[in-house]
């Protein structure tokens, strides 16, 4: 599912050289999967906690594998647009679920599963570019998404046969059968939401303007898709690690850190003159990013009712597509505005606002640390902040 969006993020520029849409539309090409993912995530994801984890899963892959498939007979605004958007509902109905499978199925060591989850994300995003370079210069634009559409359809029998654990639903209950914002009157659950718009106005504004702004350069596609590379390889090899880090230490506490270091790096690619340079920077964020970036899941992995995973990764997801979202867009404006300096420089001020934010929501979890083995899932003290 990942790998869709790793083509489409590498291709932006094409789309700009080969079918004439200008810089800003690129942004809103990005941002309405975003969007799109973030009303799939809010309405659709709690369905997993009410014993249709499988279903979600299954109907996401078909739907992004149709989204994909848009996008690749697409030569124009609209059926990109069109494209995109039935892809961000299925990765936003999948998603959530699928992390619901991982935390609830071996919670104590949550925070290792959730940092492989993260490693086999980025690594799938990682491949989207490497079949860019191969496929789009003698295929064409169509070549790459057509391809992991048919891999995700290859990929459906382990989707039908791996165990899952569905929740059982009571009858009466309450449990997973309503949307997940009465969760939010958790402190530390709202100090993760802002931790993931801060990761996400990163992301945003990294996917929106990577490509263009070494076009631009003169950078060439082959450094482009080649510094994609270079971000992927540490998150994938270190996810695991972070993930297991921050249970250990904190996820408040090595989030909101692993923003702030995130917002500098983001001021440094507007200011480095060659696209070179840009790579060089990508290389120590990537492997900054791949030792804190599973601290949001993690948070909320934590925090949460274990009977109410879902619809808590999905407030979360949802807080991430709808501020990556907007970022897409709005770091297309500012680009066409005043330049990249511009862009990352307002991306970074807005980061490091929004890490302070969570550190100070975060209250006592900021000093919590909890081994495998003190991890306890309540769900009577997650909801009040005091899991």
């Amino acid at each position: 599912m990942s790998s869709g969006y790793g083509v489409m993020f590498t291709v932006l520029d094409d789309f700009r050289d080969q079918y004439g849409i200008q810089a800003q539309w690129l942004g809103l090409i990005v941002g309405v999967g975003f969007f799109s993912s973030f009303v799939a995530q809010i309405f659709l994801a709690p369905l997993a906690d009410r014993g249709h984890a499988r279903r979600l899963v299954i109907a996401g892959v078909l739907l992004n594998v149709a989204g994909l498939v848009v996008m690749a007979f697409g030569t124009s605004l609209t059926p990109l647009l069109l494209g995109r958007f039935v892809s961000g509902i299925g990765v936003g109905m999948a998603f959530p679920a699928i992390r619901r499978i991982v935390v609830n199925a071996d919670p104590d060591h949550l925070g290792n599963n959730l940092g492989l989850l993260l490693s086999a994300d980025v690594a799938g995003f990682a491949a989207g570019p490497a079949l860019s370079a191969i496929m789009v210069p003698t295929l064409g634009l169509a070549a790459p998404f057509l391809t992991i559409a048919a891999l995700s359809l290859v990929c459906m029998p382990v989707v039908f046969r791996v165990p899952i654990v569905e929740a059982e639903v009571v009858p009466g209950a309450t449990q997973g059968s309503r949307l997940a914002f009465d969760l939010l009157r958790s402190r530390p659950m709202m100090s993760a939401m802002l931790m993931a718009a801060c990761l996400f106005l990163m992301i945003g504004t990294f996917d929106a303007m990577w490509a263009v702004v070494l076009d631009d350069l003169d950078a060439g596609e082959f450094v482009a898709n080649l510094g994609i590379t270079i971000f992927a390889l540490p998150l994938v090899f270190l996810g695991a690690y972070g993930g297991r880090l921050a249970q250990r230490v904190g996820p408040f506490r090595l989030g909101p850190l692993g923003l702030v270091a995130g917002a500098c790096f983001m001021f440094l690619y507007g200011m480095m003159p060659t696209g070179l340079a840009m790579l060089a920077v990508g290389a120590v964020h990537a492997v900054c990013d791949g030792l804190t970036v599973s601290s949001t899941a993690v948070a909320v992995g934590i925090v949460a009712p274990a009977e109410r995973q879902a619809g808590a990764q999905g407030i979360l997801g949802a807080s991430e597509t709808l501020t990556g979202g907007v970022t897409a867009v709005m770091a297309g404006v500012l680009y066409s505005w005043g330049g990249r300096v511009l862009a990352y420089s307002t991306c970074s001020a807005i980061m490091i606002a929004l890490a302070l934010g969570a550190y100070a929501l975060a209250g006592p979890e900021y000093r919590a640390r909890r081994a495998p083995d003190e991890l306890v899932l309540d769900p009577a003290s997650a909801v009040t902040g005091h899991a």
